[in-house]
């Protein structure tokens, strides 16, 4: 019981803040049946745990949700227009099957309606890339692959991840 009340699930909390704001409703309903000299509160109580109740239900519905794919590294996001172009940035030791969950990863971390379609082709482009240290002094950035997803839909099943295995090949040089 106590452990459902400390979950930062959301549907835990408005199921909670439902529970509380039917009571107050009751309360206030009895207040004016009873001519009680706090029934105007009650009414504005009942109004506020209303606006609360349809704000956590709002929340619920996705807004904070995030997918998780498995075997995805952590990355750094270097580069981001803002609009259907992302860059990010992994570490050298990784493998072409953490590249593509990573890359799928971010392909849903960076997912926004919000992104505008600058390019014309309603694909958003997420490139990911380490940096090689051949020599003191010289840093080379490789492209290791990219996902193209929809700009438009968020569970995009036509999402392409290409992986450049050229460049695969520098990394063990």
């Amino acid at each position: 019981m106590l452990s459902d009340l400390l979950s930062s699930d959301l549907g835990t909390y408005t199921k909670w803040s439902g529970i509380l704001t039917l009571l107050c409703l009751f309360l206030a309903i009895l207040a004016f049946v009873l001519q009680w000299g706090i029934r105007f509160r009650l009414v504005g109580a009942t109004g506020f745990m209303m606006v609360l109740t349809v704000g956590l239900f709002g929340l619920g519905l996705g807004l904070l949700n995030r997918v998780t794919i498995p075997d995805a590294v952590r990355y750094t996001r270097v580069f981001d227009n803002g609009s259907n172009n992302v860059v990010i940035s992994v570490p050298q030791e990784i493998d072409k099957t953490q590249l593509q969950a990573t890359l799928k990863q971010a392909a849903y971390d960076f997912f926004s309606y919000g992104r505008t379609d600058l390019g014309g082709d309603h694909q958003m482009t997420i490139r990911a890339r380490t940096l090689l240290h051949p020599k003191p002094g010289l840093t080379l950035p490789i492209y290791l692959g990219q996902a193209k997803r929809s700009l438009g839909l968020r569970e995009d099943e036509a999402m392409k991840i290409e992986v450049f295995d050229r460049n695969f090949a520098k990394l063990t040089q």
